[in-house]
């Protein structure tokens, strides 16, 4: 079955025809194809590039590949046609060409500290430990190795990095060795600053970025996943907190209050700025697009920059072309222009992902 879209395309703002067979994209005429939409605005399949299928709901791991893949489709539904699972603790390979989940690239599990991080989720060795587990997990996963920088230390009662600083620089020379890139979780301003300067790939989270360090950043072309939903949620761990870490509590109130400002300053010094949710666990799937809104309303990101982290630069970063011939048949539609109003990335009226058709 060949299916026939027409619409405004972006970015390039041009009217045209495309034409779906099979997994692939063609701009000639294809004879008897059926068309699905003929008007509105269409877009590359959204990304989510930070998010866990591999993590239920409440933050265990998930028992089953049909568990995986029914998170994985409440991402599909909302029109993010590419995932990072940036660390899971159940593997699901088998899942990469199923035809009914976006495209994956995937870490393995998290590389962590002992006895510091979520219970069950990542891989915990000491610093002696920490290079040949990553080149482990670059095995196990399909380009990426997660890296957790920093997380509370219960003796000093607030964040501090997961190793000493040449561990950890060695973590990602490790990853770089092994053929994948390395993402950091970091919420310290100490640990982020470590791992920046040991090369590290993409920033998760980054609340504890400083202007100094962003200009590092842009230099080296490191990406930030801001991911705001997640730091949104800073109010409620700070409560639980309060009465036995009061100084950890005020602290992560202090990095939430401040990081639109940090992301807006990221925006502005050319720090690619790529859309993730870190759905699982603790927040929903299928937020991508609230997260859109997020960029662009608390950290300034202009409509147009908030789709092309969503969509085509996003998916480029991560490895999935966009609209062009003979790429993959990868696409949202939606009835009005989302650069008028981001607001409409909430309903996309058409949903395409691999020639199939999902909405």
């Amino acid at each position: 079955m060949a299916w026939h879209v027409r619409g405004a395309v972006l970015p390039d703002d041009e009217v045209r025809d495309i034409y779906l067979v099979g997994d692939r994209v063609t701009f000639e005429p294809v004879p008897g194809a059926e068309t699905i939409a003929d008007r509105g605005f269409v877009l590359p399949g959204l990304v989510d590039a930070h998010c866990h299928i591999g993590i239920a709901p409440g933050g265990a791991p998930v028992r089953s590949l049909d568990e995986a893949r029914g998170l994985a489709a409440a991402d599909r539904d909302a029109g993010v046609l590419a995932i990072r699972d940036a660390g899971s603790p159940f593997p699901y390979p088998e899942l990469d060409d199923d035809p009914d989940v976006p495209r994956l690239v995937r870490a393995g599990r998290h590389v962590a500290p002992p006895r510091r991080y979520l219970r069950d989720i990542g891989v915990e060795v000491a610093a002696p430990d920490v290079t040949a587990a990553v080149t482990a997990q670059a095995r196990a996963g399909s380009g990426w190795v997660k890296l957790v920088g920093d997380w509370i230390d219960r003796g000093a009662g607030d964040l501090a990095p997961a190793w000493d600083p040449a561990t950890m620089a060695a973590a990602v020379e490790a990853a770089h060795a092994a053929g994948v890139r390395a993402a950091v979780h970091t919420f310290s301003e100490s640990a982020v600053e470590i791992m920046v300067r040991a090369g590290v790939d993409s920033v998760e989270h980054g609340t504890g970025l400083s202007l100094d360090l962003i200009d590092e950043m842009a230099r080296r072309g490191t990406a930030l996943v801001p991911t705001m939903i997640n730091i949104a949620t800073f109010g409620d761990i700070a409560d639980r907190a309060r009465e036995r870490f009061p100084g950890y509590a005020k602290h992560m109130l202090a990095l939430r209050d401040g990081f639109p400002d940090v992301v807006r300053a990221a925006y502005e010094a050319g720090v690619p700025v790529y859309v993730g949710t870190d759905a699982g666990g603790g927040i929903n799937h299928g937020l991508a697009a609230e997260e859109m809104l997020l960029l662009h309303e608390r950290a300034g990101m202009s409509p147009v920059d908030v789709l092309a982290a969503a969509s085509w630069q996003g998916r480029q970063w991560l490895g999935f072309a966009g609209l062009v011939e003979g790429g993959p048949a990868d696409l949202v539609v939606y009835d009005s222009d989302p650069r008028a109003d981001l607001r409409v990335v909430r309903a996309p009226s058409r949903i395409v992902l691999r020639g199939r058709i999902v909405r």
